[in-house]
């Protein structure tokens, strides 16, 4: 031990009592191996060892210092007034002391590491775990709920989703067939260059795809990328990222979003670039709509460069489907928005 060491040759003149009732003798001090040896002066003998652990000072802070080998209900007792000696006596026990194990530090450090472990869970874990779930375990109704919460924000921006009675038949019949039963296609007076899918089976698309178009296969084919591009991340989750966990646990609770929760979430969809799925996953989609790709490929690029793969393998590319829409219920549609 460093501290030991250090004092090895380290003597000092002292008072020792055997018992409380023994005569009071002179004794020389010193460091032996994690001792203090107590020699009589005169003839050198060694009158006692004491264990350093073991050495308690009964009198802190008052002198000279008195030490018991022990407790302090102990017999034997050494005074000693030398400074250098009081303060290497101490400074060795403290020394001593910290080599020690100790079990009661060592169990707070992992309870102070556990906590630890839990406040960085809750932080970062906890939170964006609570969203996963809240989005995995909605139910249709909630889903629905939530997307024309969307809507509402999309139109803030847009104006209000167009309407008309013939037109609205036909993009409902076109929500069936592209999608199911249970489907909405809402067409808002404004330029999306492409579709938004909602939770809920909510699809938003511009005026852009619809008037002005000579045939309804590109508007299908931005309907049908939003669903597949829904398939590899969840509009919900996205929502509900959005709205953070405190509103996420709201809805976990009360079932419902609190009201401002997705304020500005319309306009942040607007800005961002729509999403574009793999050709492969999108072919697929195209193939069970009986849907030719090479409109919507167009559609995106013109020249057909960055859209290539999408355009040599349309699974109509040979064959001619059958129409999405009549000409007259096109003509109805590309009408709804009209003042």
């Amino acid at each position: 031990m460093t501290a030991l060491n250090q004092y090895q040759r380290l003597e000092a003149a002292g008072i020792w009592r055997e018992t409380p009732q023994s005569k009071a003798r002179d004794v020389i001090v010193s460091f032996g191996d994690a001792t203090l040896v107590l020699t009589d002066p005169r003839s050198e003998t060694p009158l006692a060892h004491w264990s350093l652990p073991a050495v308690t000072r009964s009198n802190p802070g008052k002198m000279p210092a008195r030490y018991v080998p022990g407790g302090i209900d102990a017999d034997e007792q050494l005074d000693i007034e030398d400074e250098l000696m009081i303060t290497a006596i101490e400074r060795v026990h403290r020394a001593i002391e910290a080599s020690k194990p100790h079990p009661g530090r060592l169990r707070g450090g992992l309870m102070l590491g556990a906590a630890a472990i839990m406040a960085v869970l809750a932080i970062f874990w906890v939170p964006p775990a609570l969203v996963r779930h809240a989005a995995n375990v909605a139910p249709p109704a909630q889903r629905a709920e939530i997307g024309r919460m969307i809507l509402s924000e999309i139109a803030k921006t847009t104006g209000n989703p167009c309407a008309r009675p013939a037109g609205d038949m036909v993009r409902n019949k076109l929500a069936a067939r592209l999608i199911g039963p249970d489907a909405r296609i809402e067409i808002v007076p404004a330029t999306l260059r492409g579709a938004l899918q909602l939770p809920g089976s909510i699809i938003v698309i511009g005026e852009d795809l619809v008037a002005g178009q000579v045939t309804p296969e590109a508007a299908a084919g931005h309907i049908l990328a939003a669903r597949a591009a829904a398939v590899q991340s969840d509009p919900l989750l996205a929502a509900l990222r959005y709205a953070g966990p405190r509103a996420t646990f709201q809805l976990l609770t009360n079932g419902t979003l609190p009201e401002k929760s997705l304020a500005g979430y319309g306009e942040k969809l607007l800005a961002d670039p729509v999403p574009r799925p793999a050709d492969e996953l999108l072919l697929s989609y195209f193939t069970r709509a009986g849907l030719p790709s090479e409109p919507y490929a167009r559609s995106l690029d013109p020249t057909g460069e960055a859209t290539l793969g999408l355009i040599e393998a349309d699974p109509f590319r040979t064959t001619t489907p059958r129409p999405v829409l009549s000409d007259r219920e096109w003509i109805a549609l590309q009408e709804i928005c009209a003042q």
